[in-house]
């Protein structure tokens, strides 16, 4: 019996949600199952609910039948064992379900026999055999293809593999494209702008031939806990130290973290209902005819959780790890194991306060340690890892580690100002990483205000007669349409989520501060088709009254949508923010302009933010932090 309304998802569950679909006629054998994911209920009930007590469950099942090339979005009851909606989508106007797994190998299926793309490639002196086949997700272009409204597209650009482990992104076959219809299996369109050198460099960065010799000057690091870890699990429920949260996981958003508060004693004060990555983009660009259509919404179009890696002990995490696996359901509506899909355990950070005092002779260090929840995924070329930190002083950290391989084209060598070398006849796009946070936040509860705090100089004269003054400056965000925001570093822009109904014992309202890094939003043109879908992508920060009906940055069908959905629908309604509930969207990410030192593996790129306590405490709260267990001392020859 399920006791929480956000328990993790079970194989049963899963079952049983399949088993209703079919009971009620919408499961035949061409019917896949695009996304199951769990219908959670809203705030207000979650907040009430009485713990042990039984609860319903529903589902939410985006299912594409192959046959009659219908979509529909169905809701079922799986406690009460019945279909809630069902609501058949029009796709022309709502967008497509998000790409089946199915349709990855079908791509290059479809287009091995077509006799434009075949013709291409022996133009080339290319075997199709070879030839592996990027299924990518179209965009919307319909000034230009009118004819792709309502239909399953996908564009294909091409890869030579001399050999089965050959990693066949170093082989790029540039000059052409393809654009296939997955339902009709129809290749509607080859783009063949001539044949261009097909780079023969290695990317096989397992390979010795191409590593070298290992290095042999690694002596081992041994993280050890000899009295096990400091967190406790219960179900989904995790605490360590002070903090207490549920860990989710969703086949579209990966790893959902709920009821985020921290307990000093009294109880847990909550500060997060809900922390996810609602959407996430990578536009590219080249502008070239091969590849001006290439952006992908990882989240919205390939759903990043599904791809979750099973993360192993000595590589993905180190120390005293507990892990969590994830169900989701298979494209038949069948339950589906992610084993150790979550990595959750402690780590040290380092000093967390330190000082020696010239007056009273006391010299006092702690050290800082934090609670790391980890999911890693893989979406083609790119590898994703997602990282929440808490840090004992009530800090809460983001952070993405951005690696594997680039996405390659030709380039010979010359300056071309939409791509960078990385290797012999080898390229790679400049593009961005934009991720969408998304925060509902409740800090000391639901009724919160969004303040954008700012440092100014404030000019020499009267008062400040030799000019070193400077303050900040505070002002509410009151409304949708006018807490549409961008970071400013110059003027250390942060955005306080404040309680005015709660007061610390300085009198002021107690606070929660998001930190961006302030590095650049979408890049491309505000015309663009790319700029439409992803708007989201456009500001650092959205704010929007809380309705769980707006879950998703760029909309909920993300997939050929033609853009206007998501945050610029929702801020549209210009909903009042003073004292009410909030989430926060926030915008960040990676502008990459490969390196040489990306290829043929890309070392780790991070990116995040940060949410830190602003007077929420009374002081500071790691007072009661006992300094190190160990004997603090200098190794001989250290002493002056």
């Amino acid at each position: 019996m399920v006791k929480h309304p956000l328990e993790l998802v079970a194989v049963g569950e899963i079952r049983e949600a399949r088993s209703i679909a079919a009971q009620a006629g919408l499961v035949a054998e061409s019917t896949r199952f695009v996304y199951v994911g769990l219908d959670e209920p809203d705030k207000d009930r979650v907040l009430a609910h009485a713990g042990g007590a039984a609860v319903n469950r529903r589902f939410r099942l985006l299912l594409l039948d192959l046959a009659t090339r219908v979509s529909r979005d169905v809701r079922v009851d799986v406690t009460e064992r019945e279909v809630l909606s069902v609501t058949e989508i029009d796709t022309a106007v709502a967008g497509q379900l998000p790409v089946l797994d199915s349709e990855f190998g079908l791509v290059e299926e479809i287009l091995s026999t077509d006799e434009r793309w075949v013709a291409a490639l022996e133009a080339r002196g290319l075997d199709v055999a070879q030839v592996r086949v990027a299924p990518l997700s179209a965009g919307v272009y319909a000034d230009e293809y009118p004819d792709e409204a309502g239909r399953r597209i996908l564009r294909g650009l091409a890869f030579f593999q001399e050999e089965e482990i050959d990693s066949a992104w170093a082989h790029p076959i540039d000059g052409l494209v393809a654009y296939v219809d997955t339902m009709n299996r129809v290749v509607d369109r080859v783009i063949d702008t001539g044949p261009v050198p097909v780079p023969r460099e290695s990317g096989n960065y397992d390979d010795p031939e191409v590593t070298g010799p290992q290095r042999g000057t690694q002596k081992p690091i041994e993280i050890t806990q000899p009295e096990g870890s400091s967190l406790e699990l219960d179900g989904n429920l995790l605490s360590w130290e002070k903090w207490s949260l549920r860990v989710g996981f969703d086949a579209r958003e990966g790893l959902v973290l709920h009821q985020i508060g921290f307990d000093e004693g009294d109880g847990a004060r909550p500060i997060v209902y809900r922390a996810s990555i609602a959407e996430m983009v990578v536009p590219y660009a080249d502008p070239s005819p091969v590849r001006s259509w290439q952006n992908y919404f990882d989240t919205g179009e390939y759903l990043v959780g599904r791809y979750a890696n099973a993360l192993e002990l000595g590589c993905d995490c180190l120390g005293e790890i507990t892990y969590l696996d994830a169900v989701i359901a298979d494209e038949n509506g069948e339950p589906r194991t992610l084993p150790n899909a979550v990595c959750i355990h402690e780590e040290d950070f380092g000093v967390l306060w330190k000082h020696t005092d010239l007056w009273s002779g006391s010299a006092q260090t702690r050290r800082q340690r934090r609670l790391v929840v980890s999911f890693f995924t893989t979406i083609g070329n790119y590898d994703y890892g997602f990282y929440w930190y808490f840090y004992l002083d009530g800090t809460i950290g983001f952070e993405v580690k951005a690696t594997g391989v680039v996405f390659t084209s030709a380039h010979d060598g010359g300056e071309h100002p939409y791509a960078s070398p990385i290797g012999p006849g080898l390229g790679a796009p400049l593009h961005q990483h934009l991720f969408s946070a998304r925060l509902d936040m409740d800090v000391d509860g639901t009724r919160n205000r969004v303040e954008e705090v700012e440092v100014r100089r404030v000019p020499m004269g009267e008062g400040n007669a030799r000019g070193n003054a400077f303050t900040t400056r505070s002002t509410v965000l009151a409304s949708e349409a006018a807490a549409q925001r961008d970071a400013d570093p110059s003027g250390n822009r942060v955005w306080h989520v404040v309680n005015p109904d709660r007061h610390n014992r300085l009198g002021r309202p107690v606070a929660y501060s998001l930190l961006p890094e302030g590095l650049p939003t979408l890049l491309a043109d505000p015309g663009s088709s790319i700029a439409r879908r992803a708007a989201f992508a456009t500001r650092h920060l959205w704010v929007t009254r809380a309705d769980p009906a707006e879950r998703y940055a760029a909309g909920d069908l993300v997939n050929q949508h033609a853009g206007g959905a998501g945050l610029p629908a929702y801020a549209a309604q210009d909903r009042a923010l003073d004292g009410e509930d909030v989430v926060l969207w926030h915008t960040f990410g990676l502008t990459h302009v490969p390196r040489p030192e990306d290829w043929p593996i890309m070392p780790v790129d991070r990116t995040g933010f940060t949410l830190k306590p602003v007077g929420f405490f009374d002081r500071n709260p790691t007072l009661d932090v006992p300094p190190p267990s160990g004997h603090c001392h200098l190794q001989e020859g250290e002493r002056s």
